[in-house]
This record gives C-alpha cells, structure tokens and sequence, in this order.
C-alpha cells in the first residue's frame, strides 16, 4: 500500500479528484506564505507544487477565487500595510516586502503607462477623451478616460464645472473631448469606492506629460495612503533635492488628481501648501484617508 505521501505524489500528474487539487493548492499556498519575500513568480510556485503553470492558474483560481499571483500580491501588501502601521518609510516598507522600490507598492492598486513623449508633444492630437462629471466624496469629480485609460481626474465647485473642463481641456488642446456619463461613470465608482480598490483588478491610468512630470507622478504613486512626504523628498527620488521648485511645479499640473497622490505632499515646514482644486479640498482628502487607515 503505498504511503500518504507517495499516493499525493502519483495522484499529481492524473488532477483527477478533488482532494489531488486541493494538496496541489494547500503546497502553492505553503510555498507563496514561505516564500512570498522573494516574489517567486508562478512558475517557481507550480514547480513546488508539482504541477504546470496553466494547471495551477486553473485550480487555484477555481479553490482559490484568484490567481496564485493576485494571492501573493494580497500577502504582500497585508505584510506592507503591517509595516506602515509601524511607521516604517514607504521606502523600507518597500524593500522589506521583496518589492524592486515604493512605487511597487502603489502598483498592487494602480497600473499606469505614459504616453510617448511624442504624443504629449502633439497636445493630444489623434486621440479621443471621453468625460463625464460624478459626485464624489469632495465633491463633483470630472473623470476624464480614454481607451487605455483613466486620463484625467478634476475637482469642481458647484457653478464651475465648466471652468474645470477647459482647465483640463487646455492640457491637451488637440484632443477630441466627447462627454460621455455612462463610459466614465465606472471609473469613478473604481477611484471612490475603496470597496473597488482590489489588488487583483487593478486600476489603470494613463500618465500623459513631460517626461520629468511623469517621472514626478510615479514616485507620487509609491506614497501610501495615510502618509506625507515633503516636495525636496519627491525632488530627491527623481533626480536632486535642488530640483524641489521643479517638482513643485510638475505636482500642481498633475492631470490626476487623488489618484496620483499629490495631496500628499506638503511643505518642509508641515504646512499643506498650495493645491490645485483648493486647500479646503486638500484639507478635506487628507481627513478622509485618515478616517479609512484608522478604520483599517
């Protein structure tokens, strides 16, 4: 009679009953929780499953009701998020979860590419925006989407939804602009309802500007809810703390407002500075994210 251990290893090959799939399952969840610093990717965890990577996708999907990368990506930001509680720099944090840097972390939410310097330098031409204006917890959000995309995301005050559009409108003054309620009505349920933000169906937003604005909004990404950093601490991380003014600069065309955190960075002082769509509204979003880390 062969013995529990060697029935579990001639059953492997054969994925044929449902106590195989679930020791196939119960060795990648093993492998992901011992090993989940080193951000195995899914073939080394199917390997010490015993098993393909395309039968494990399947099976740990179906037991699972996720992928085995979305599960490591769920352990990870669960460690991460333990590590901010104690304060640790979102850098640390980082690196202490096995990811390559800060804005790593953002990512477990937020996808972003950037458009070709080239197409920024068009003013847009050739593409099409589709906007729409939402109620938000800060009030009307005007949520602008392209194929690829979140594009653009602006506060507005009541009576000035207009001014909003065309202030969003002259970054991009080529650009074809169809409102469109329904096409961008889901993109602002994904940005405001925090129910939304899951690690596996993460948000994607397209970046479109300068090539050192866009470097500045990818290190916004990496700073995490509840937390601030100072402007000569963003200038650091893209190029020189003498670069501040520079950084200041590109945080207040950020064409992604919330998303890409620029409510985030405050003065060296601890003053909140200025902000785009009003102090009041800055005051208002650091307050809210406050209230979601403490519940958490």
């Amino acid at each position: 009679m062969l013995s529990p251990d060697r029935a579990d290893l001639s059953a492997l090959s054969a994925l044929s009953t449902a106590a195989t799939d679930y020791a196939i399952v119960r060795r990648a969840i093993a492998y992901i929780s011992e090993h989940w610093r080193a951000q195995p990717d899914v073939d080394k965890i199917a390997e010490a499953a015993g098993v393909s990577s395309a039968d494990l996708h399947r099976l740990f999907r179906r037991w699972a009701g996720l992928t085995p990368k979305a599960f490591l990506q769920a352990l990870t930001l669960d460690h991460a998020r333990a590590l901010l509680r104690e304060s640790a720099s979102v850098l640390d944090a980082a690196y202490e979860v096995g990811l390559s840097g800060p804005g790593r972390l953002h990512d477990l939410f937020v996808t972003h590419e950037a458009m070709s310097p080239g197409e920024w330098k068009a003013g847009g031409a050739g593409l099409t925006i589709q906007y729409g204006f939402h109620p938000s917890p800060f009030g009307t959000a005007l949520v602008m989407a392209t194929p690829r995309g979140l594009a653009g995301l602006a506060f507005a005050d009541p009576g000035e939804e207009d001014a909003a559009l065309a202030d969003m409108r002259g970054r991009w003054p080529k650009a074809a602009y169809v409102q469109d309620q329904a096409a961008t009505a889901p993109l602002a349920r994904r940005v405001f309802d925090p129910g939304e933000w899951r690690p596996d169906r993460p948000l994607r937003i397209v970046m479109i500007g300068t090539d050192f604005e866009v470097r500045v909004w990818e290190t916004l990404l990496g700073i995490p809810m509840g937390r601030a950093t100072t402007y000569s601490d963003v200038a650091e991380k893209v190029c020189s703390r003498k670069a501040a003014r520079a950084v200041g600069a590109a945080v207040g065309k950020n064409p992604l407002c919330f998303v890409v955190p620029c409510h985030r960075v405050i003065g060296r002082s601890g003053d909140l500075t200025g902000y785009h769509w009003g102090l009041t509204r800055k005051r208002a979003i650091i307050g809210w994210e406050a209230g979601k880390v403490g519940a958490g």
